[in-house]
């Protein structure tokens, strides 16, 4: 399933997020890149330490927290830490698969790659190319949003950032593991959970239906979810 949800950062706040951004010190993005990623990945990013990538990846998550289209979509139980990159002067990204178990940063701890995730930070016509291009059952879908926007996307897709020719691209990426780990099964739970939400408002608390429908979802979460 692939899934764009509006506005998880407001414009003041994607504002607020350039002009830090903007003030920060860039590496090149091969210091992070595994031994066949060092072949296609060509872009800056900040190190995973530095101050400005710890408050802004902090205020992301607060943001993701609280809002329910993602919650919805995506069933977190880890997200890595927000990564921030940056895409410019031919800046691209070849076709590769995100790793499937990662280790956060300064600990122990590891995670499943069930979702991919990138928040854009730049509006789209602030550069040329830069389309994040993920290959699907159904073929290529490309998404370019706008500045404040994410794009939730299966970690094991086949995807490439496609050559900046003009301006800078400039996002924020991570990675979730969910309770969910299968796509097909979250993807039912996502649909069954948004058609109850476009109900409730019409229908009685206690209407028998309704919770039929609720029963039915938290019996699907039960029997799926990975605790």
């Amino acid at each position: 399933m692939l899934i764009a949800i509006d506005q998880v950062l407001s414009p003041d706040e994607v504002r607020q997020f350039r002009q830090a951004l903007d003030a920060a010190e860039w590496e090149d993005g091969l210091n992070t890149a595994g031994t066949l990623a060092r072949t296609v990945k060509r872009n800056q990013q900040l190190p995973d330490g530095c101050d400005t990538a710890v408050q802004l990846g902090q205020h992301i998550l607060r943001r993701l927290a609280t809002h329910p289209l993602f919650i919805s979509a995506a069933l977190p139980s880890k997200i890595y830490p927000p990564k921030f990159n940056r895409y410019a002067g031919g800046g691209t990204y070849g076709a590769h698969v995100d790793s499937a178990v990662m280790q956060v940063p300064g600990t122990q701890l590891t995670l499943r790659s069930d979702l991919s995730a990138t928040l854009f930070l730049a509006e789209p016509d602030e550069y040329d190319g830069g389309e994040l291009e993920i290959e699907g059952p159904f073929g290529v879908q490309t998404v370019k949003l706008a500045a404040g926007d994410m794009v939730l996307y299966p970690s094991s897709s086949l995807h490439r950032v496609t050559p900046v020719t003009r301006g800078a691209r400039i996002a924020s990426f991570f990675w979730i593991e969910s309770l969910v780990p299968d796509d097909g099964e979250r993807t039912l739970l996502f649909d069954l959970d948004q058609a109850i939400q476009e109900l409730t408002p019409s229908t009685d608390a206690d209407d028998p239906r309704l919770l039929k429908l609720s029963g039915v979802y938290h019996n699907l979460l039960r029997r799926w979810a990975r605790t």
